[in-house]
């Protein structure tokens, strides 16, 4: 798998440094930015496959960073930042970031956390995830244009609800999707009873979908903020 181009944007210089070395050893080639400024202009003239964004920068919120980008831009965005809130957190994920990673971090979860997205890059250029009419993850298979999921073989009875669950899911894979995006794009809203009856759809579509519900494979749960669809290998 050839290493992405990262755009490192931290104007802390220790945690800059340990990024920047980090991928040095581990020959990840990257850019660095220390201010919003500079890392838009960067974003927009090197064209980096994935952003590593702290929110605390001196000239702007990260969060409106992320904003900026997405209306250009669907490229990957980690944020890593010391804002350890839920609420933090669903902003930047709402604002279109892909992950969120929080301070402090170890490098062995910074490399997991780039190698899952490069993951994610890889199956969407191959398989064009978007636009392809038939979704493929491990035993599990959804057929956009016939309207229908399997897994290992086996057609899923669905409700319609559970289906557009799984629809949404797949065509994020691993991509944290928050509990307001989720029900704006199911109910076209997202009030605290929505967010409720969520959690009640995601759980029976769970007991349909994941051969071992003590240990799920397919949805990977982030408390208080959402839900993702891992890949399956």
């Amino acid at each position: 798998m050839n290493k992405p181009l990262i755009l490192v944007v931290e104007d802390d210089p220790p945690v800059r440094n340990l990024i920047t070395t980090t991928l040095r050893t581990n020959d990840y080639r990257y850019l660095v930015a220390a201010n919003g400024e500079t890392a838009l202009l960067e974003a927009s003239s090197h064209n980096p496959e994935i952003v590593l964004l702290d929110l605390g920068l001196p000239d702007m919120d990260g969060v409106e960073i992320i904003r900026k980008i997405r209306t250009w831009s669907n490229l990957p965005i980690i944020v890593i930042s010391a804002r350890s809130e839920d609420t933090d957190k669903i902003e930047a994920l709402d604002a279109g970031a892909d992950d969120y990673l929080t301070k402090p971090f170890s490098v062995e979860e910074l490399l997991a956390r780039l190698r899952a997205t490069q993951r994610r890059l890889s199956y969407m250029n191959t398989e064009s995830v978007a636009s392809s009419s038939v979704f493929v993850n491990g035993k599990l298979r959804v057929d956009y244009a016939g309207g229908c999921a399997w897994l290992d073989g086996q057609e899923l009875h669905l409700t319609p609800i559970e289906y557009k669950l799984l629809c949404l899911l797949s065509r994020n894979v691993g991509k944290v999707l928050t509990h307001t995006y989720l029900t704006q794009n199911i109910w076209g809203r997202s009030w605290d009873n929505d967010v409720a009856s969520l959690r009640v759809f995601m759980a029976t579509l769970r007991k349909k979908l994941e051969p071992t519900p003590d240990s799920p494979q397919y949805i990977q749960t982030h408390i208080g903020v959402g839900y993702r669809m891992l890949k399956v290998e």
